[in-house]
């Protein structure tokens, strides 16, 4: 019998009662992160079946998909006053149901409100081995813990709500071995790309991949959610990354990390958890990354991604292919550099930490965003801002002529105030390029945290190698 990989352990773990050929399993769930968009026909379902929230101690609750990211002091008129009517009700719909349901929510005035994925790892709610949902599909982000997250529907919010547990059916395994030494200019941003561009869209579906190598190990931990975070953008149900002294460092000393005792007992058991040698996978991809460029994508959906130096890939006569392109109004056969750029955005649970925040102030830092082109700098959550604010990095940010926000997911997807107009092409550091994913009729370039500081001051597509 061959050895486990680390996603058997932590599946193995949880599993309450089997599968069988007829039922999926039973899948017990340490911590549900919640939101305002997913959650209300939840609480419904509660109510109508006069159910409460069976761990409501396991649950971490705050507001970011539908709030503005200008400051509002309260829920009555200055909410109002920045928010469309639908965003609003769900925002104060939130806090009605946390209360209601005795749930702590990190609403606005928390030192830790923010992106549900920025703000699991900042407190040390998300730790290695641990089964985390959230109606969210970019919850894979805690699986750079080593910890297995993973998206749920809105029904679904609902059961672990109630139960604590899921149906699933355990996934297939796949094994990510990324070998070679960045370059200058290029991120985990850049990585993640390569890696969909080369397996595409759908090459994950199934799987939780892993992923592994001599590249992952030297990266910090906000690299490495960088890279988890977008697993799904390849089609997989999730992503890790074994636990390590890294993994470790990171959450000493966090508010909800274990302490004392407590926390050399929980070390021994998270470097447990790493794939035995002998492990076996379903399927397996090696990407050598030591002469990876920067990646930003010229179509519409993350798969449609090409080097920066390299052209758009001849027209097939593939008629999706086509379509794509025509909305992104580029043109084969030649590089997405110095196409005119309207907007860039800077945040989202892909590229919102201060790692990226810290990349993006070394290129802007002296420099002037260029007149033709709004920036926004969103920070993932209030204490990244405080942070970044304590560090200067805000002052670095306006001087350039970039604004400022407060936390939120802002302008990742159009369910806020934070929108692109019709045409208005966005380089973006969030992680989806759908056709209006970001406004009606707006068009994503998706792109590092480095090439989309390059970009704005250049005022079109730009190489971040060639910022001097």
């Amino acid at each position: 019998m061959s050895g486990q990989s680390l996603f058997e352990k932590v599946w193995n773990d949880h599993v309450v009662v089997p599968e069988t050929d007829d039922t999926p399993a039973v899948f017990y769930i340490d911590l549900h992160i919640i939101h305002e968009v997913t959650t209300p026909q939840a609480f419904n379902m509660l109510r109508e079946t006069g159910m409460q929230v069976r761990r409501p101690d396991l649950v971490l609750a705050t507001m970011d998909h539908s709030t503005p990211t200008v400051p509002i002091t309260d829920l009555g008129a200055s909410l109002d006053a920045v928010s469309d009517p639908e965003p609003a009700h769900q925002i104060r719909q939130m806090v009605k149901n946390c209360e209601e349901f005795g749930i702590k929510l990190h609403g606005f005035g928390d030192a830790h409100r923010g992106i549900v994925h920025v703000i699991g790892p900042e407190i040390g709610a998300t730790q290695p081995g641990k089964t985390i949902v959230c109606g969210d599909s970019h919850s894979s982000t805690h699986g750079a813990f080593g910890a297995m997250g993973f998206g749920i529907g809105t029904t679904e919010v609902g059961h672990v709500l109630a139960t604590q547990c899921l149906l699933q059916r355990k996934p297939k395994s796949m094994a990510v071995n990324i070998t070679g030494k960045l370059q200058p200019g290029v991120s985990a941003k850049d990585i993640i790309l390569a890696l969909i561009g080369k397996i595409g869209v759908d090459g994950g579906t199934g799987h939780v991949i892993e992923y592994r190598g001599e590249t992952i190990r030297g990266l910090n931990m906000e690299e490495r959610m960088t890279i988890c975070n977008m697993s799904i953008e390849a089609g997989a149900r999730a992503g890790m990354i074994a636990p390590d002294e890294t993994t470790i460092e990171f959450l000493r000393g966090r508010e909800q990390a274990p302490q004392g005792e407590d926390w050399d007992k929980a070390v021994e058991r998270w470097l447990s958890l790493a794939s035995d040698p002998d492990a076996t996978f379903d399927r397996e991809i090696d990407l050598d990354v030591s002469q990876l460029e920067p990646q930003v994508t010229f179509g519409t959906n993350p798969g449609m991604v090409v080097p920066i130096s390299q052209p758009i890939p001849s027209d097939s006569g593939d008629a999706s292919f086509r379509k794509a392109i025509n909305y992104m109004q580029v043109n084969a056969d030649q590089p997405m550099t110095g196409t005119r750029v309207d907007v860039v955005f800077v945040g989202s649970c892909t590229n919102s930490r201060m790692t990226d925040l810290r990349s993006v102030a070394g290129i802007l830092d002296g420099r002037k965003v260029a007149n033709s082109v709004r920036m926004l700098i969103v920070p993932g959550s209030q204490s990244v801002k405080d942070e970044a604010e304590a560090e200067g990095l805000d002052k670095i940010f306006t001087a350039a002529g970039a604004e400022w926000r407060e936390a939120g997911c802002s302008m990742c997807l159009g369910m806020n105030s934070d929108k692109l107009g019709k045409g208005e092409l966005c380089v973006s550091t969030s992680n989806r390029n759908f056709e209006g994913r970001q406004g009606p009729g707006g068009r994503t370039v998706l792109a590092s945290p480095e090439t989309a500081a390059a970009s704005a001051i250049a005022g079109v597509i730009a190489d971040p190698r060639e910022v001097a």
